[in-house]
């Protein structure tokens, strides 16, 4: 990862190292001093010589173990800096990008196993390559234990500090029996009408899935929404970025194609995965909720009784007219027959 201060913090920070003997920051911060406007650096996994191209470090250990690893700090820039290295405990954020404890927090997980020197300067264009111990406790329970490291610059205008850091995840995870297990919460329901009468709606759901395992894991997920008597049952997948052990993530699921037959019964099943390779032999707990909804068919019924009155107008009406035309032919016969009847009555005679 790569750094750059802005110009504004670069001349605090060269006025900070003029007093810096007698006015300290902080026990436990370093203080670039450079001769350019601008301060860039990056710091990443490393071997003896130098970077390795890894985005970050991955071990399992045994309970006791201790091991030696290496970072790089590259100073980018055109004058000397000293850069404080830390290590604390990682977590994930809301957006799923791994992120250290800030320095006012104490660490209490995986950031307490590793053992790295204060401070490292690091001349102009120049690459330091720093090593630094993982000592895992003999008392360290199975699975992950996230953590990072990081080198970090400190800069101050006036009450402020201000920490500008970059580093990398160490991924630590402790050997034994672990286990890959997802829980559902908060699981809710709602029902949306499509415009159009004949068409199938959507359920919209919303829920909260925790890692209470003790791996990161991901998640695969399969949403099913049943009316009565199992009728329209429609399925839809879902994803659930990876979590560490601890962690929790809403999300948002979508069934479309399902009608309102009144009574709908809707049920999230997620499957955890390992991410990468994996523990062997890890216990798999899935999770399961269930959720009812109601939805009647309103425009479909509204537009059946449409139908069905409208039905009955048109039948009304031809009974109607029929009732008409065979009154109108009812009385067409009555007339010929009184006129055939006068026709053939005799003449009356008139005397002479």
């Amino acid at each position: 990862m790569i750094r750059t201060l802005p110009r504004t913090l670069m001349r605090l920070l060269a006025l900070l190292a003029a007093v810096l003997v007698t006015v300290p920051i902080a026990p436990a911060t370093a203080v670039a001093e450079p001769t350019s406007p601008t301060l860039t650096w990056a710091v990443q996994p490393a071997n003896q010589q130098g970077p390795d191209g890894c985005r970050w470090i991955e071990r399992t250990l045994d309970p006791g173990q201790v091991v030696t690893e290496h970072l790089a700090v590259r100073n980018l820039s055109d004058g000397r800096a000293v850069f404080a290295l830390k290590a604390a405990d990682g977590y994930l954020t809301d957006k799923g990008r791994f992120n250290m404890l800030p320095s006012d927090r104490e660490s209490e997980d995986g950031g307490t196993w590793i053992t790295v020197q204060r401070t490292v300067t690091v001349g102009p264009k120049e690459t330091k390559v720093v090593p630094f111990t993982i000592t895992v406790p003999h008392d360290a329970s199975p699975g992950d234990h996230p953590a990072g490291i990081a080198a970090t610059v400190t800069s101050a205008g006036g009450t402020v500090a201000v920490e500008s850091r970059v580093g990398f995840r160490v991924m630590l995870r402790a050997s034994g029996t672990v286990t890959a297990a997802l829980a559902i919460s908060g699981l809710t329901a709602r029902y949306e009408r499509s415009w159009n009468p004949f068409s199938a709606g959507a359920i919209h759901l919303r829920y909260t899935t925790t890692n209470n395992g003790t791996v990161a894991v991901t998640g695969a997920g399969r949403t099913t929404a049943t009316g009565p008597l199992g009728l329209g049952t429609r399925q839809t997948s879902t994803k659930v970025d990876e979590m560490l052990p601890g962690g929790s993530r809403e999300v948002d699921a979508r069934v479309d194609g399902v009608w309102a037959w009144g009574r709908l019964r809707t049920s999230v099943d997620v499957t955890p995965a390992v991410p990468g390779a994996g523990p062997t032999g890890a216990e798999i707990q899935s999770a399961t909720a269930t959720v009812t909804t109601w939805a009647l068919p309103w425009p479909q019924l509204a537009l059946a009784a449409i139908l069905a009155a409208l039905a009955l107008t048109i039948r009304s009406a031809a009974r109607r007219r029929r009732r008409r035309l065979a009154q109108l032919l009812a009385d067409a016969r009555d007339e010929g027959r009184a006129e055939a009847r006068r026709q053939a009555a005799p003449s009356a005679c008139t005397p002479a």
